[in-house]
């Protein structure tokens, strides 16, 4: 799903002539033909990435290997936009949820000449029905953001360029285990090759994220490769590049329009182009479980936050917010954002839980100094640090024992979801931690220098 424009983009200003030769290999579908009543074009460039279910191109053996039985859905997989500003300076990714509550505009059927009103429906399964004319048209009517290029890559696409290109490296900050997909990552970094990748991609059974956690996972992966494209110096070795355009092109679609000129005034703009220029976000969503007659359990948009998001986009403006450096942080899993502390003083001290809570909060935890409760003894001293957890919150811990580093974890039944801290005469200051995958509830982009390993 990635593969496409990174490499075609990021590679044709150096070796124009490798990209006008395979060109002609490429599919041409003409996602556009007869639309009407169309948004107004903004500054910049928008693509709309598709991932399309292409399993039925993968032979039986890679099939059994990497988890792909089932029949092919003929839907899209994955949807993407992606904005290229005007200055060829930065590239925003957003991804849009293949359960997104849709409506599908009206359209006259093509077999049989009959006009079908607007319905609603599962934005990934617009595919299905109407092609990639019809998706356009409803990503549009639902971002009010035209789409100036369309791109679709399918399975056997995406495995056979991450091989051509070495694999990619991709880094976790723990196991990383899904039954459905055959996904068995183990922590820190791995180079994943094309069917590993795809299975890394496709994962949405590690967490209660599901999808949410699924479509970061494939913005991770996208700027690990870029970060791959860019570092490898395959960009500007022609054999090596005349490899990967070939394969590219050899199951990658594209509208009409996006021929040899665009790509090479664009690959020529972006010739900078390093993981740091680009951004990425999913839009922000209202529910996730929302259950709609004939259709199901859907995802709807939070409409305030969707607007303000593409707003940006037709305005051209970055998305991700510039963020205070965290010097020395450590990588955690579940983003402090979402962790909830209390902090109580265990020493003879005075103002210790104040200050620890405070610098809890610099790092992003939601932290505050428990109140005192009449009638209770102060909390008794302690030798060193604790960290009070609900076992059900054992993930959420683990972001709090890093920022504590060398603390005492006490697991407590049916504390709940605030962590207790009881700052001991260890307490010296608190270790800066970043998330290894941004909060999937909030309009937040990431850039993607903050995503790939280090």
């Amino acid at each position: 799903m990635a593969t496409a424009l990174s490499a075609m983009v990021l590679g044709a200003g150096g070796i124009g002539h490798a990209v006008v030769t395979q060109l002609s290999s490429i599919g041409r579908v003409d996602p556009f033909r007869d639309m009407k009543n169309r948004p107004h074009g903004g500054q910049g460039m928008n693509v709309l990435l598709v991932g399309t279910d292409g399993r039925d191109k993968i032979t039986p053996a890679e099939r059994a290997k990497y988890h792909l039985g089932g029949a092919p859905c003929h839907c899209t997989d994955t949807i993407m936009i992606i904005h290229v500003s005007a200055d060829r300076s930065r590239v925003s990714v957003v991804s849009l949820p293949r359960d997104s509550l849709a409506e599908v505009p009206a359209r006259t059927d093509p077999a049989t000449g009959t006009l079908r009103a607007a319905h609603p429906i599962k934005i990934n399964a617009a595919y299905a029905e109407g092609g990639p004319g019809l998706t356009v048209r409803t990503v549009e009517q639902m971002t009010h953001v035209k789409i100036n290029h369309y791109l679709e890559v399918d399975f056997t696409s995406f495995m056979k360029t991450v091989d051509v290109l070495g694999g990619v490296d991709i880094c976790s900050a723990r196991p990383l285990k899904d039954s459905y997909t055959g996904l068995d990552l183990p922590v820190g970094t791995t180079r994943l090759d094309g069917g590993e990748a795809l299975q890394y991609v496709r994962s949405r059974h590690l967490d209660a994220a599901s999808d949410l956690g699924r479509m970061q996972r494939q913005q991770r992966f996208l700027a690990s490769l870029i970060a791959r494209a860019t570092s490898s110096g395959v960009l500007l070795h022609p054999v090596r590049f005349r490899d990967v355009a070939a394969t590219i092109f050899d199951s990658v679609r594209a509208d009409k329009g996006f021929g040899t000129d665009e790509m090479l005034a664009l690959g020529q703009a972006m010739r900078g182009f390093t993981p740091s220029s680009s951004e990425f976000t999913s839009v922000p969503l209202e529910r996730t479980n929302y259950a709609v007659g004939g259709l199901g359990s859907t995802v709807k948009w939070d409409t305030v936050k969707a607007a303000k998001l593409f707003g940006a986009l037709r305005a051209d403006q970055p998305i991700a917010a510039q963020k205070p450096e965290l010097p020395n942080s450590t990588r955690v899993d579940v983003p402090p954002e979402q962790i909830r502390v209390q902090v109580v003083n265990g020493t003879a001290t005075i103002g210790l839980a104040t200050r620890a809570a405070n610098e809890l909060h610099a790092t992003g935890f939601l932290s505050s100094v428990a109140p005192a409760v009449p009638g209770r003894a102060v909390s008794p001293h302690v030798q060193r640090t604790v960290i009070e957890y609900d076992p059900r919150w054992n993930r959420s811990v683990k972001s709090v024992a890093a920022a504590l580093p060398g603390a005492e974890l006490r697991p407590v039944a049916n504390l709940g979801g605030t962590l207790r801290v009881t700052a001991g005469p260890d307490f010296t200051s608190v270790t800066p931690v970043r998330a290894d995958e941004p909060a999937a509830d909030a309009f937040t982009a990431v850039k993607g220098d903050e995503v790939v390993c280090r």
